[in-house]
């Protein structure tokens, strides 16, 4: 590799949040989140023994994670839906992209349905292997919404359902949605007649609902049992259920409603879990029903870096409605598993607190590692146990596909360091290691020339509360002589950062910056509907 290359050895990242130092998982329990992170709107099915499980990516490439379980407590990423060009090149901001994908398998094959948002819409993709490759999108036209899902009835029929806007587009309230469905030809992937209305702005129109969204059609004892998401993905959302002897409905809305919400908890608990909702209902083998959901675990006033994560508890059956067993009370970060063979595979933890080291000795990237957006070259290379990017033109501060490789912040305390080695050439280049939520909210940890072409160590903070995003150097440190490898690392406390660096594997580690606000990374302050990414970035183009 040339000098265009800024060179990383490892990437080192380690979970040390308090919750999971008090608490203890055994062969009869498992940890919540069952996926740490930013793994939001989750969808899961069973396929004879085996469990799979994907999520929302929005615009990070590959897009929307797939894994998979044999008793839904040991998770295996397995790959990706959406990984290649041709597929969805994201261009767009962060939290446009792929919004609230369903996984179903039937007769043998799988198949996603989800919203390319702002860039496509709603589209179908299947696939032999849920592993992969997943084919092209197929997209459904005219349609106006979010959030399908598909649904395989016992007579052959199938029927997409999704999110769309009030009848006649008229809002009668703010955030006024409906539900709609329509019957969809498999075989032939077209539409057959016109969406039909089936839910008209949620529970009970007179409490004025808002955001019904992320249906999912359920069928048992002759009824036809569609859940929603109802309150919008922020503190007041909440999973709902309606049943209905016909496909089209009418749906009666359950009279226990919401089967799943936080919203009336003490805000001042210990522990919390918030903005729980989203949910998807799998069967057991022996009868038994889960349920995943996304929730989000905060800090301080509601704020998450880690973003929305993936939730399970079990479901139980009540007069012929289900009901989230303990889904209105405090979501436990341990609970008893569910009634199946625990897996005797090894895999690697998605939660709970645990250390995942990247030496690069692979010919390939890991699954946990995401772009952000579609990448239109290929500007990296691992080769000899080292991760090269190509310090690019491309900014972390514009809209594009960046030379940025990450990985999710799984956890509220964590600590994360990488070694880089990087040839600067220019005051313009830089290298280093960030805190990314989008192109206006970021922390970085970088390595420059200064104006008297010294080697410099600086932490730059971008936010979208000061000077509309642009970003700024809050603290800087010449190096006294100058040093062809750097360590950085970031140590994260909830809201506060401390940037470290030091020169020599066996230094004490430097303190650059203590206890930084990150409060900027969340998604409270931040925006959107992403969590905050860790990872490693060289530009040549940056200042």
């Amino acid at each position: 590799m040339n000098s265009d290359y800024a060179v990383f050895d490892y990437f080192h990242y380690e979970g040390k949040d308090e919750i999971y130092k008090t608490i203890t998982r055994t062969n009869d329990n498992y940890l919540n989140p069952i996926l740490s992170g930013f793994y939001p709107d989750p969808s899961i099915c069973r396929v004879e023994n085996k469990f799979y499980l994907i999520n929302s990516s929005f615009s990070y490439f590959p897009g929307i994670p797939i894994f998979e379980s044999e008793d839904l407590v040991n998770w295996k990423q397995i790959g990706h839906v959406i990984d290649r060009k041709e597929q969805a090149n994201f261009t767009l901001a962060i939290s446009k992209g792929m919004y609230a994908p369903t996984i179903r398998c039937h007769d043998g094959t799988f198949y996603v349905v989800c919203t390319n948002v702002d860039a496509g819409g709603n589209f179908i993709v299947t696939a032999k292997n849920p592993a992969g490759p997943w084919s092209n999108p197929i997209w459904f036209p005219n349609i106006d919404g979010i959030d399908p899902d598909i649904f395989f009835d016992d007579n052959g029929k199938v029927y997409i359902t999704h999110n769309g806007p009030p009848p006649n587009n008229i809002s009668v309230h703010e955030g006024h949605r409906a539900i709609y469905m329509f019957e969809y030809d498999i075989k032939n992937f077209k539409i057959i007649g016109e969406p039909k209305l089936v839910i008209n702005g949620g529970t009970n129109m007179a409490e004025k609902p808002v955001w019904i969204e992320g249906p999912h059609i359920i069928k048992k004892d002759g009824f036809y049992y569609m859940i929603c998401a109802q309150g919008g993905t922020e503190y007041r959302h909440t999973e709902v259920v309606f049943r209905s002897k016909n496909i089209f409905g009418p749906y009666e809305s359950y009279e226990m409603n919401p089967i799943l919400t936080q919203k009336n908890l003490d805000p001042n608990r210990k522990n919390q879990v918030t903005t729980t909702g989203h949910a998807d209902f799998v069967q057991l083998p022996n009868g038994d029903w889960w349920s995943v959901f996304l929730g989000c675990r905060p800090y301080g006033d509601d704020f998450y870096n880690t973003g929305r994560e993936t939730f399970m508890l079990p479901v139980e059956w009540k007069n012929g409605w289900p009901e989230i067993i303990g889904g209105n009370e405090p979501i436990p970060f341990i609970h008893k598993r569910p009634n199946l063979p625990l897996s005797t595979e090894s895999v690697s933890p998605i939660n709970g607190n645990f250390i995942s080291d990247d030496e690069f000795d692979s010919t390939a990237l890991d699954f946990k590692w995401n772009f952000v957006r579609t990448p239109s070259e290929k500007w990296y290379n691992l080769k000899d146990g080292k991760l090269f990017i190509k310090a690019r033109k491309e900014s972390i501060q514009t809209q594009t596909n960046f030379s940025f490789i990450a990985r999710r912040q799984q956890h509220l305390q964590f600590d994360v360091s990488t070694k880089v080695s990087f040839d600067l050439k220019s005051n313009n280049e830089t290298a280093g290691l960030a805190a990314f939520q989008n192109e206006k909210n970021y922390l970085l940890l970088g390595i420059r020339l200064n104006a008297e072409n010294k080697q410099e160590i600086y932490l730059e903070k971008a936010t979208n509360e000061v000077n509309e995003g642009k970003s700024e150097i809050v603290r800087k440190q010449e190096l006294l002589s100058s040093s062809k490898a750097l360590f950085f690392r970031i140590e994260g406390e909830a809201q506060y950062f401390t940037f470290y660096y030091k020169t020599n594997q066996d230094d004490n580690w430097k303190v650059l910056a203590e206890n930084v606000d990150a409060s900027i990374l969340s998604t409270k302050k931040a925006g959107g509907f992403v969590g905050t990414y860790l990872g490693m970035y060289a530009s040549s183009n940056h200042f």
